[in-house]
């Protein structure tokens, strides 16, 4: 039987994030408007549960959820978290535009401190640079590596829903931690065969977010999302296969979502999105929930789960 595991320290920045963090996007009203009470209800129960790390970006609902984030986290000595956001994209009223360069980073971290009223961040991710590599490598990453000489920032890293250019990220920056969404999960191992390696290799902490895959994992049946968009059928047989594997085991299938992800050496961390506190207090159960050995040998036996993936 497992535990949830100890608390992570974050690669080679030696962060003490603890082993699940809270994912704030859901702060910025994605998807659905939260209230403003909701909001900091949220954060404390992610506070008085234990977490340490806590994750947003000035896209998040253009820059509400760094405010909300800020409120709450002033009531607490700033020692007892660890704060990450993110750059590469500058706030305009209709939304955000892409702005990789290195002055338009520099004005953004300043802006997001605004708005967290912090004096600095612990990591400063660089924000999807899909289509903008080139610019991100000679200009976002070159600002966060001279604000973490200065101290601004303590950990520099990037933050995507794609391992293939993170994988390049962690081989020409000397970055030290990264964020990858949805792309090791029950239902996708993209990151098995290169990132994970790599950053393994080179000492580079890895947080994982979008372990329940947009929401498929968490509730699967026709209509739920995965990676934003609507499931497509075959991804909603498989989530549902899992599930009832995780049935018979008497298993949620959230807490095994939450148990794979930690069973790569990797991983440092998970960050999980919640827009209330009840929702808060089911991640943390679930991450206490134990799931037996068996459960990953049937998923494998079924065809589920490839054999070469490591499991808890």
């Amino acid at each position: 039987m497992s535990r949830v595991p100890a608390p992570g320290v974050l690669g080679r920045a030696g962060l003490v994030v603890g082993s699940l963090g809270l994912g704030c996007a859901p702060l910025g009203n994605l998807y659905e408007p939260v209230p403003e009470q909701d909001a900091g209800d949220t954060v404390r129960a992610a506070l008085a549960g234990g977490t340490r790390l806590f994750d947003t970006a000035p896209r998040y609902g253009n820059g509400v959820s760094e405010q909300r984030l800020g409120q709450v986290l002033a009531e607490v000595p700033r020692s007892e978290v660890v704060v990450s956001t993110k750059v590469g994209y500058r706030l305009t009223d209709g939304g955000s535009e892409p702005d990789f360069s290195y002055d338009g980073t520099m004005r953004s971290l300043e802006r997001s401190l605004e708005r967290l009223g912090l004096d600095r961040v612990d990591i400063a991710h660089v924000h999807d640079p899909d289509h903008h590599e080139r610019e991100a490598l000679t200009g976002a990453f070159r600002a966060l590596v001279d604000l973490r000489e200065q101290g601004v920032v303590s950990a520099v890293g990037a933050g995507m829903n794609q391992s293939g250019m993170l994988e390049r990220i962690v081989a020409q920056v000397d970055v030290d931690c990264v964020l990858l969404a949805g792309r090791y999960t029950l239902l996708d191992q993209e990151a098995l065969t290169g990132l994970l390696p790599a950053c393994e290799a080179r000492g580079v902490g890895v947080v994982l977010g979008g372990v329940y895959n947009s929401g498929l994992l968490a509730d699967p049946r026709p209509g739920a999302r995965y990676d934003y968009r609507t499931a497509e059928p075959h991804r909603v047989a498989a989530a549902l296969a899992i599930a009832e594997v995780c049935d018979r085991h008497g298993v949620p299938l959230k807490a095994a979502a939450l148990r794979f992800a930690w069973g790569h050496p990797a991983v440092s961390a998970l960050v999980v999105g919640a827009r209330t506190a009840e929702e808060v207090r089911e991640n943390l159960a679930m991450a206490q929930t134990a799931v037996p050995a068996d459960l990953w040998a049937d998923l494998r036996a079924a065809g589920l789960l490839p054999r070469e993936v490591p499991t808890p």
